[in-house]
């Protein structure tokens, strides 16, 4: 049962981190130009992993 938890947790983790890094999308292309990149990729790419870890 705890590892059903777990694996519904760490979706839905990944689930908003990708829908954050979607919403921030224009955001991170001005930091961008700015020369301040924003790590949304390495957050989506850690969730992801920690996800498919569990099946």
């Amino acid at each position: 049962m705890s590892r059903t938890i777990r694996r519904v947790t760490l979706f839905a983790l990944y689930q908003l981190t990708v829908l954050f890094g979607i919403a921030l999308l224009p955001v991170a292309l001005f930091t961008r130009r700015l020369g301040v990149p924003l790590p949304l990729g390495r957050a989506v790419d850690s969730a992801k992993a920690a996800y498919e870890a569990t099946e």
